[in-house]
């Protein structure tokens, strides 16, 4: 299964944003800095991720970003489904059915195909281990130097 990168960016984002804590606003423009990403795309992440109730957005000068909920209340799925879509990764166009295949066929598609059925487990179950994990479980397992390293150079770039 493929990802695009801006579910990587956007999951740092949320665990740097996790870290911040009580903190203002982070700017786009500091977050894109802090990361080396584009500006104008990383926005487009972050405000899916704002639309779906994710992150909290806070316009003006001293406007930027911060988590809308607690982070052991947002999981991997819901920021993957922010940014990627809720999209099947897999569709079965029931090729089977077309072609001599098809035509040569008794009642075998009364039954789903094995295929898709094998498929849709997998995916399942890729579903189910994202919604397990939350931002607060990537904070929880990360060096407790990152989270300090970070706090450090926000707090030197306020300053």
């Amino acid at each position: 299964m493929k990802m695009g990168e801006g579910v990587e960016w956007s999951l740092h984002c949320c665990v740097t944003l996790a870290w911040l804590d009580g903190e203002p606003p982070v700017s786009i423009a500091r977050l894109a800095g802090w990361f080396d990403l584009p500006v104008e795309y990383l926005k487009k992440r972050l405000q899916a991720l704002v639309r779906a109730g994710i992150l909290a957005s806070t316009p003006g000068v001293r406007g930027g970003f911060t988590l809308a909920r607690p982070p052991e209340r947002i999981t991997l799925l819901d920021v993957v489904t922010a940014v990627e879509g809720g999209v099947d990764p897999f569709r079965c166009t029931e090729i089977r059915q077309r072609g001599g295949s098809g035509r040569s066929a008794g009642s075998e598609f009364t039954k789903p195909c094995g295929i898709a059925t094998a498929m849709r487990r997998a995916e399942l179950a890729w579903r189910r281990e994202l919604a397990a994990q939350t931002v607060a479980d990537l904070v929880a397992d990360a060096p407790a130097s990152s989270a300090a390293r970070t706090r450090r150079g926000f707090a030197v770039a306020e300053g």
